[in-house]
């Protein structure tokens, strides 16, 4: 899907044709075809391995000039209708006229950018509007952050009940996707004080294809401290989830051996009638052999000696 908007001098946000394009517009381009890739990338004399390197899943953060172009890819979060979290590259295009944004699939954090929210950003001011983006993204990620916390408690009280599967399932999908919000949340912040050591260096190239001013400088430095605290946020609970892991862990052994210590003496209890049934069933003389009450005396023994072993075994906390 290709979208080109621009912003108009009275702050609203007008759709484009591709022939119409002007400087100043935003491409916006969502799990593009490749004939919508060719046509951008003639209009606008771009190389399309630019376009394309957005859409590689496993893209890491980072950033490059290439023929007057600069080219930003930063990893942002998405959830899916599962509930589950995961990441995606999303890629940050600017020419020396246009900016555009490429990704695989549709998000919330582009897609919050439209007509209902033009007064929060400007097409043509294009380090603001990138500003802008990555800021919304280090939002998302203490968003889906207070998602995964709710989650997480709702799993926890059902394991204080009983320890199941499912459960259990859910903790390790979340844990993997903690693991992958840290690990994009370090790359962002790379590139962030990357770009802005080239902002304080005012680096000729950085200039040519886009313009900070001091209050852009400002809000980088904000999208930086933002960054950087949804990474320790995130790490802290990813510390959290791995220590409520081994806790479970420690716990389901625990009741292992505990079943285990009670079926064993269970074992030892049941065993012992059987033993005394077995000396007394031999064809062989034995006490009480020619007593007519012998079979209660017996039993009577057998009751005495497993009664003892459990009360035994009950202190030992077996039972």
């Amino acid at each position: 899907m290709l979208n080109i908007t621009k912003t108009e001098d009275d702050g609203s946000l007008k759709t484009l044709n591709l022939n119409e394009a002007v400087s100043g517009s935003w491409f916006n381009l969502i799990n593009p075809t490749r004939e919508e890739i060719s046509q951008v990338s003639l209009v606008l004399d771009l190389d399309e391995s630019f376009l394309n390197n957005s859409l590689d899943a496993d893209e890491l953060s980072r950033m490059e000039f290439e023929d007057g172009n600069l080219l930003v890819i930063t990893n942002v979060p998405i959830m899916d209708d599962d509930g589950n979290f995961d990441t995606m590259p999303l890629g940050l295009i600017f020419t020396p006229e246009s900016m555009i944004t490429v990704c695989s699939r549709e998000n919330k954090i582009i897609s919050s950018f439209n007509e209902d929210t033009t007064k929060f950003f400007d097409t043509r001011k294009k380090a603001n509007f990138m500003l802008s983006i990555l800021f919304r993204a280090a939002k998302f990620y203490l968003r889906y952050l207070n998602v995964i916390n709710k989650q997480t408690d709702n799993i926890e009280e059902s394991l204080r009940k009983t320890t199941h599967n499912k459960a259990l399932f859910q903790l390790m999908e979340i844990q993997k996707s903690l693991v992958y919000f840290t690990t994009a949340l370090k790359d962002n912040q790379l590139v962030l004080q990357k770009l802005l050591r080239m902002v304080n260096a005012n680096t000729g190239n950085l200039q040519s294809v886009i313009k900070f001013t001091d209050d852009d400088i400002d809000m980088l430095e904000d999208v930086i401290i933002e960054n950087k605290q949804a990474s320790e946020m995130v790490e802290m609970h990813r510390t959290i989830l791995e220590s409520m892991m081994d806790c479970l862990a420690s716990i389901i052994n625990n009741n292992l051996n505990l079943v285990m210590k009670f079926l064993a003496a269970i074992t030892i209890i049941l065993s012992i009638p059987t033993m005394i049934g077995s000396f007394w069933g031999m064809n062989v003389p034995m006490p009480f052999g020619t007593n007519p009450y012998g079979f209660l005396i017996v039993i009577f023994i057998s009751l005495i000696i497993t009664s003892i072993v459990a009360v035994f075994f009950n202190r030992k906390g077996m039972l």
